[in-house]
């Protein structure tokens, strides 16, 4: 088999080294005090950080856990391919922020509980339903989220070191997983904050030279429909051709709302079919739900979703433009259409859209800067990360261990959630090669993919839990229809819904 020559290594200059090194020192600094300011021997320490975080935290938090390396590769990726719509999954979040912390999160506190499938367990009193949500969010998190993260991370330092992707994905997981495990919820939240800064700061200067270079929003405007690959014929006609459609960019990339029949993010799916989806990852979601409850009161959790909803607002400029951008300045790479280019460019034949990010930086950016732009993605990676290890962890431990073994103690229940983090790790990286050739080279395509078969449930029973007395265990086990042909089965007048 061919082998795929990897990219040259451009970040080796002493200036970004400087600047990674400085990084990294930064966020163990910022680690090893907020770890000497909780008490990481307690389950409440440990996963809830003691329940004593003020705003900012919590809104930086929520943020970093949200804005993965995915983030960056994906959004710019689908931006290239496909123009300005892809922010509206930004964008919705504005809103459903709001509901997590004025709605979901006072019923959460009022209920005491640490994890999503306990609020379902003393809501509905059975235990069916918290075991099938404990299983199906760590499924949710292996597959679309920490391999996701490993692999966009892991395609940003293959573009900038060199390095094969899976030498990249080991030696991230290696400081990750370090990094998860010893620290607690404290830790992650506290470094959350600075890596915000870090992820603002780095993408606003990137974003600065990418609008220069292309000469303004006009320029991106007037160019990008014409952003062509050279390379457009089929090398071997008598296998396929490539249609126009393929290689030509939409003529509504520039719409956020498009035709709800043409579009391939039709309107009405964006704004209805998106908020169910955002309702679970915002309202329902372990990894995200967890950072507001270690919140110190209730104005504090507000107030941090509030400088969320700000904070989402940037990356329609900071991800999918420059995406657009790269595809202007680098079309016959970040839009070649020819699988043998492809394969020879990026590794994969479906498309090339997901380096869009990574090479602007590697391109455009000066020594030094580009080092900043490693530390940047190396930001997004482990925020993200860290998250989804912590709240996967604390899933597996307190709905699952220890249902098995309900008499173990803290100290029992501390060791396997960090060994839990492993079997994760483990999981994801043989997970990354599906992940590589999903969704025609759109990682975003790929993460919204699964999601959408998976959420829509889930929102519904959290939903319904917290607005409709009348729904019990039952029927969000298994359903109003699958309840209401057991009881004409039965010959019952009654399906046994309580109020």
């Amino acid at each position: 088999m061919e082998r795929v020559p990897q990219p040259r290594a451009v970040i080796n200059n002493p200036a970004d080294i400087g600047v990674i090194v400085g990084y990294f020192i930064l966020v163990i600094c910022v680690g090893l005090w907020s770890m000497c300011r909780t008490n990481r021997n307690t389950i409440g320490g440990y996963f809830l950080a003691g329940r004593n975080m003020v705003w900012w935290p919590v809104g930086a938090s929520l943020f970093a856990s949200n804005i993965g390396s995915g983030h960056f590769v994906g959004l710019a990726g689908t931006g290239a391919a496909n123009g300005l719509a892809v922010a509206g999954f930004e964008w919705n979040a504005l809103f459903v922020v709001l509901l997590l912390g004025w709605l979901f999160v006072p019923v959460y506190l009022t209920a005491g509980v640490i994890t999503m499938p306990q609020y379902l367990k003393k809501r509905f009193g059975g235990q069916r339903i918290r075991i099938y949500l404990s299983i199906l969010s760590l499924f949710l998190y292996i597959f679309t989220k920490i391999s996701v993260d490993m692999f966009s991370g892991a395609v940003f330092i293959q573009q900038a070191l060199g390095w094969d992707i899976y030498v990249a994905v080991i030696a991230l997981l290696v400081i990750t997983t370090i990094y998860t495990v010893t620290g607690g919820l404290a830790a992650l939240m506290y470094t959350d904050t600075v890596q915000t800064f870090v992820i603002i700061g780095g993408a606003f200067v990137l974003m600065g030279f990418a609008f220069h270079e292309v000469g303004g929003y006009q320029g991106l405007f007037d160019k990008y429909l014409e952003a062509l690959p050279s390379n457009t014929l089929s090398p071997a006609p008598a296998l396929y051709n490539i249609s126009a459609t393929c290689y030509q960019p939409r003529p509504d990339a520039f719409h956020l709302l498009r035709d709800p029949l043409t579009g391939d993010l039709p309107w009405p799916a964006l704004i209805f079919g998106l908020t169910i989806i955002s309702t679970w990852y915002w309202c329902s979601d372990q990894v995200i739900v967890q950072r507001c409850l270690a919140g110190k009161s209730l104005t504090h959790v507000k107030a941090g979703c509030i400088l969320c909803g700000y904070l989402k607002l940037l990356p329609m400029f900071l991800m999918v433009m420059p995406g657009m951008i790269s595809r202007i300045l680098y079309p016959d790479e970040v839009a070649c259409v020819v699988p043998e280019d492809c394969k020879r460019i990026c590794g994969t034949e479906v498309g090339c859209s997901n380096i869009a990010y990574p090479k602007l930086v590697v391109t455009l950016m000066p020594a030094g800067l580009r080092g900043l732009m490693l530390a940047v993605m190396l930001a997004a990676l482990m925020s993200s990360l860290a998250s989804i290890f912590n709240s996967s962890s604390t899933l597996f431990t307190m709905d699952i261990y220890n249902r098995l073994r309900p008499r173990a103690r803290s100290k029992e229940l501390l060791i396997v959630g960090r060994v839990w983090i492993l079997c994760m790790v483990a999981i994801s990286i043989a997970w990354i090669p599906v992940v590589q050739a999903a969704q025609s080279g759109q990682l975003f395509d790929y993460i919204q993919s699964i999601a959408s078969y998976l959420a829509p449930p889930i929102a519904a029973v959290f939903f319904l839990a917290l607005f409709v007395k009348r729904v019990n265990e039952p029927v969000s086990a298994r359903g109003p229809r699958h309840l209401e042909m057991e009881r004409r089965g039965r010959g019952l007048e009654d399906p046994g819904v309580r109020g």
